[in-house]
């Protein structure tokens, strides 16, 4: 199993020219805790996380130490500090250094990376550009379809299904698409994430139905709080 076979395809991103209150403001929106950081070409140059924002709001709001402090045993770089600290500017506060993958990246490899570098989540890259994100509940989503010890290939039918459902689940009004994950089993396709409401659900049950060569559905799907992130 790949990262093109778990991951979540409509990503919501940041421009590096934006300001860090759209970041907010679009993680609000979508219930999202990261957002990478695409160029005006598309391609991706950070990554902008919650815990950026907090790290902002912790330093801000505490109390502020003596100079001297600060410089003996202070932030590492002062300046660079303060510019991730009091800018408005996506591109001075978002993480650079982006771990990434490929979409044919095994599943295996990827949870590695994430207990190595201790991230939450990955972009996919295709010829630079963001197609997806594997995060960790993408991954425990992956592992609910093992079997006898070991992750089930997908055969090339469920990759091609799996497209048309990403298609289809896109065209039901007002479902957040970005918090919706399914893996594809020989046909049967298991549906996780958040719905807004039963009649949301049962449209994107629908919708998986009524895509041609889906065998059967299952949907494991709870309601999400105003306040809450997604993952």
């Amino acid at each position: 199993m790949q990262a093109k076979d778990i991951m979540t395809t409509s990503v919501i991103s940041a421009q590096q020219d934006g300001k860090v209150e759209d970041a907010v403001r679009l993680m609000l929106d979508h219930h999202v805790s990261a957002l990478p950081v695409l160029d005006a070409e598309g391609d991706l140059k950070g990554l902008i996380s919650e815990g950026d924002l907090m790290r902002r709001v912790r330093r801000l709001d505490g109390p502020r130490r003596s100079w001297w402090l600060e410089v003996l045993g202070g932030w590492g770089d002062s300046a660079q500090d303060f510019v991730k600290l009091r800018s408005h500017r996506i591109e001075d506060v978002m993480t650079r250094d982006v771990v990434s993958v490929g979409e044919s990246t095994p599943v295996a490899e990827i949870a590695r990376l994430l207990e190595k570098h201790r991230i939450k989540r990955v972009p996919v890259l295709h010829d630079g550009r963001v197609v997806g994100i594997v995060s960790r509940a993408n991954l425990l989503h992956a592992l609910s379809t093992i079997s006898e010890g070991t992750l089930r290939k997908p055969t090339e039918d469920d990759r091609v299904l799996r497209t048309k459902i990403d298609v289809s689940l896109k065209e039901v009004p007002g479902a957040a698409v970005n918090l919706i994950n399914y893996t594809v089993d020989k046909g049967h396709v298991a549906v996780w994430g958040v719905a807004d409401s039963d009649f949301e659900e049962n449209a994107i049950r629908v919708a998986v139905e009524n895509v041609p060569g889906v065998r059967s559905v299952e949907i494991k799907m709870g309601r999400l709080p105003a306040w809450s992130y997604g993952i």
